[in-house]
């Protein structure tokens, strides 16, 4: 059975790096699940440099915006997976089902879930998975922005309980949760 870890934190919180410096304490070689789109020449520097920094440290970098459980379940020889991150994963679900004209609410965000716990409780080694803190601010003053902080509160909360440790990160440090 895997080890599944979360770590959460608001934007720029310092839960990307912690979540780096935990996965490289674990034995490589790694796997790093990133989500995030390219959508336009300021994210791509980001990833760029996102990248440059995980070189020379045993890293494969998969790219994946929706179906992380495929790639998690692919990549069992990893000893260590890390998804960064689930806020924009559930950014890409919503965004996927829009252009095809489907509704993603509760209750697909929770297939989805499920099947990335079902992945990682049979990965043989560490799954570490980021996320974005979305309800400790104002409620946002509009539906789409509502549904969308709502299905990022499911997701966070249904990976915290299969986690066995979860992580708050607050201005770099990190506070075990779980």
């Amino acid at each position: 059975m895997g080890r599944l870890i979360l770590v959460t934190g608001g934007a720029r919180s310092g839960k990307s790096d912690y979540a780096l410096q935990l996965a490289q304490s674990l034995p490589s070689p790694r796997c790093f699940i990133a989500t995030c789109p390219v959508v336009d020449s300021e994210m791509d520097e980001r990833i760029t440099r996102h990248r440059e920094e995980r070189e020379g440290a045993e890293w494969q970098t998969v790219e994946e915006q929706t179906d992380i459980a495929a790639i998690l379940r692919s990549h069992q020889d990893s000893p260590v997976c890390l998804i960064d991150c689930l806020t924009l994963w559930v950014n890409n679900l919503l965004y996927h089902a829009d252009m095809s004209e489907k509704l993603f609410g509760d209750a697909e965000v929770r297939r989805q879930c499920d099947l990335l716990t079902e992945a990682a409780s049979i990965h043989q080694g560490t799954v570490i998975c980021v996320t974005n803190e979305v309800g400790m601010g104002i409620v946002p003053d509009n539906a789409a922005a509502r549904v969308y902080r709502d299905l990022v509160g499911r997701c966070n909360r249904m990976i915290a309980a299969a986690a066995s440790e979860v992580y708050l990160v607050s201005c770099g440090i990190p506070l075990r949760l779980k």
